[in-house]
C-alpha cells in the first residue's frame, strides 16, 4: 500500500469561493462500500510488529489505546446495531521509534456468556435476545416478564479514575484494565458506591486528577439526571470508586421521558447539562421485553421541544435557576466551555435533527451502491457552533435585548422572561466545512486548553456514513485544514503535545485509519502543519 500522504491540492486546502448552499443540497454518488469495516474479526493477544514508514519523534513513546465493537454474531444470531457488538480493546505500544499492535475482546460477563451458548443471551441497545429455545413454551413465555438486564459489554471508550484505566459504556458497569497485555482486571459496578443507574463514557477531569460525570436514576417517582464527582487519590491498591458522589440532581422536564445524552460540558466552575429533545420513552422501555422489541425503540426525537443548558457549580452543587434554551438540536460530543467576560463559551458539535442513532443499524452501514448513497444523502450534517451563556442574570436584567456584545462573535442570547435566557448559536467553521461532510469527534489539546479560552480543536470530516478525513480547525480565523486520502476512514484524532511545546498546536495527532478496500488497518500521525510523521501497518487476515 503506498504510503499516506498529506493532501495539499486545491481541493482540501481552505477555499473561500466553496458554493456554501449547493453543497448543501447536492447530493452525493459513487460511495465507497464500508461493509467490511462491518464485520467480525479475530483477535491479536500476542503483540507483532508493524512496518513503520516515516519517522516517529523520540518523545513519543506510550500506548495509543482505542475501544469499539468487533464481534457482531454468535452461531446464526447476529446484532442489528453497529453500538451492539462486543466490545474489542485496541493496543498500539510505541516505543522508540517502533510500534507493536495488539487486542484483545473484553471479558465481559456478556461476551463470555454468549461464547459459551454459541448465542446471543444478554440484550443490548439495538438487539433483544430471544428465549432460550431450549426452554419449554410456558418458561418462555415467562421470561418475556423479566426486566432486560444491563449489559457489561464495555465498547465506547477508555475512561481514567483515580489513576486507573478502565474501559466504559453508558450502563453501570466498567471495566478496570491491564494495559500491558490488555487483560480484564475487575468489574465494578457505579449503583454499589452511589445511586445511579449507569454513567456516561466520556467524564471530564480537573488538573489534579477529580474526575466528573453524568449519569441518570430510575426510580418509583420517575428519573433524574445526576451530577457525580469522583475523588482523585486512592486510598489503598483496592481503590475503585470509592468516594464518589453526587453532586446534585436535576429533574428531567418529563420525568418518564428524560432525555439521552452522550456526554456533558465543563467549564473551571461549571458543569453543562445538554437536555436535548432526544427522549427516552421509559414505558417502552422497561416493556421491550414483553413487547419483544429492542431497547433502542423506547428512543425518539420529538422536534418540537427546545434544547436547554443546565449549569451546575462543580463545588457547590447548586443548580443555577437560569435556563438557557435554544431550538431542537442533537449532540453526542462537546469540544470545549470556558468562562470569560461574564459569559460561558459552550462549543458542541450538533446538528438540526436527532435521528443519528437509528441511521447506524447494521444493515445500514451494509448497504450499497444506490442504496448506501441514499442512506447518506438523507442524514443531517453536524456542525461545530458555539453558544453564549450570559452568567449574571439578575431581575433587573433587561427583557428581549441581545447580552452578547462582543464583537468578535455574532451568538445571541436574549432573557425572554424570568430564568429563562433563549440563545442562537455562531458557526466555529467557515463554508469550507460543508464540503467536508461537517465535524465530529472533536479534540483539543485537553491538558491546557480544557475549561480554558482556545484556538485549535480537531475532528473527522464525515463525507460518509463513517469519518472520511481528518480536520483542524483554527478559531482564529475559521479556516480549515484537512488530510483526506480516498478509501481511508479515520478514527477521532488523538492529540499529544510536544513536551517542550509553546504554541498550544505544538504536537502531534494520532489516528487509526481503517481501509476496507485492502487488508490493512494503518496508525498515522501528523505534526501540527499536517506533515505526515508515520504510518504503521499490521495485515487484518
Amino acid at each position: 500500500m503506498p504510503p499516506v500522504k498529506l493532501d495539499t491540492s486545491d481541493d482540501t486546502e481552505p477555499a473561500d469561493n466553496v458554493k456554501a448552499k449547493e453543497s448543501i443540497t447536492s447530493a452525493v454518488k459513487g460511495l465507497e462500500s464500508i461493509a467490511p469495516l462491518v464485520r467480525s474479526i479475530e483477535e491479536t493477544p500476542e503483540p507483532i510488529s508493524t512496518q513503520v514508514q516515516g519517522t516517529i519523534p523520540s518523545w513519543i513513546n506510550g500506548n495509543l489505546l482505542r475501544n469499539g465493537p468487533g464481534k457482531f454474531e454468535f452461531g446464526n444470531t447476529h446484532y442489528n446495531h453497529w453500538f451492539d457488538g462486543m466490545a474489542m480493546l485496541h493496543r498500539f505500544k510505541i516505543d522508540k521509534g517502533q510500534v507493536t499492535y495488539m487486542s484483545r475482546f473484553l471479558d465481559s460477563d456478556a461476551y463470555k456468556k454468549n461464547s459459551e451458548r454459541d448465542r446471543i443471551v444478554m440484550s443490548e441497545f439495538g438487539t433483544l435476545a430471544m428465549p432460550d429455545p431450549c426452554k419449554n413454551f410456558f418458561q418462555r413465555f415467562l421470561s418475556r416478564f423479566e426486566m432486560i438486564q444491563p449489559t457489561d459489554n464495555a465498547s465506547v471508550s477508555f475512561v481514567k479514575y483515580k489513576g486507573d484505566y478502565y474501559v466504559s459504556t453508558e450502563t453501570n458497569f466498567i471495566h478496570r484494565m491491564n494495559l500491558e497485555n490488555l487483560e480484564t482486571l475487575e468489574k465494578v459496578d457505579w449503583s454499589k458506591f452511589i445511586a445511579v443507574n449507569g454513567a456516561t463514557a466520556h467524564p471530564h477531569y480537573d488538573p489534579d486528577g477529580t474526575s466528573y460525570n453524568m449519569g441518570n436514576s430510575y426510580g418509583s417517582k420517575g428519573a433524574l439526571y445526576n451530577f457525580i464527582r469522583v475523588p482523585p487519590e486512592k486510598k489503598d491498591a483496592t481503590d475503585t470508586l470509592q468516594g464518589a458522589k453526587i453532586l446534585c440532581s436535576i429533574a428531567p422536564a418529563n420525568k418518564s421521558h428524560p432525555s439521552y445524552y452522550h456526554s456533558f460540558g465543563m467549564s473551571e466552575n461549571y458543569m453543562v447539562f445538554i437536555e436535548q429533545p432526544i427522549k427516552m420513552d421509559l414505558l417502552k422501555i422497561v416493556t421491550c421485553k414483553l413487547r419483544g422489541r429492542a431497547l433502542s425503540e423506547g428512543i425518539y426525537w420529538d422536534p418540537k421541544l427546545d434544547t436547554v443548558f443546565h449549569l451546575v457549580d462543580k463545588r457547590t452543587g447548586e443548580v443555577s435557576s437560569t435556563k438557557y434554551h435554544t431550538k431542537a438540536i442533537s449532540t453526542f460530543h462537546q469540544i470545549n466551555a470556558f468562562e470569560e467576560d461574564g459569559f460561558l463559551m459552550l462549543d458542541i458539535c450538533c446538528q438540526d435533527d436527532g435521528e443519528a442513532i437509528n441511521n447506524y443499524l447494521i444493515q445500514n452501514l451494509r448497504k450499497s451502491g444506490e442504496a448506501l448513497d441514499e442512506m447518506y444523502n438523507s442524514l443531517s450534517r453536524p456542525f461545530p457552533r458555539r453558544f453564549v451563556l450570559p452568567l449574571n442574570i439578575t431581575a433587573e436584567t433587561e427583557l428581549g435585548q441581545n447580552l452578547n456584545t462582543r464583537p468578535s462573535s455574532n451568538a445571541t442570547c436574549v432573557v425572554v422572561s424570568k430564568d429563562k435566557v433563549f440563545c442562537q448559536h455562531e458557526d466555529l467553521h467557515g463554508d469550507d466545512l460543508i464540503e467536508y461532510g461537517g465535524l465530529e469527534f472533536p479534540q483539543i489539546n485537553y491538558d491546557r486548553c480544557n475549561t480554558r479560552s482556545y484556538r485549535y480543536f480537531y475532528g473527522c470530516g464525515f463525507r460518509h456514513l463513517v469519518g472520511d478525513s481528518l480536520l483542524k480547525m483554527d478559531l482564529k480565523d475559521k479556516t480549515l485544514k484537512v488530510w483526506y486520502q480516498k478509501g481511508f476512514y479515520p478514527s477521532e484524532p488523538v492529540f499529544v503535545p510536544s513536551p517542550d511545546a509553546v504554541e498550544e498546536d505544538d504536537g502531534v495527532i494520532l489516528s487509526v485509519v481503517l481501509t476496507p478496500s485492502q487488508v490493512r488497518l494503518c496508525e498515522v500521525g501528523f505534526c501540527k502543519d499536517g506533515q505526515e510523521l508515520l504510518e504503521s501497518q499490521r495485515d487484518t487476515n
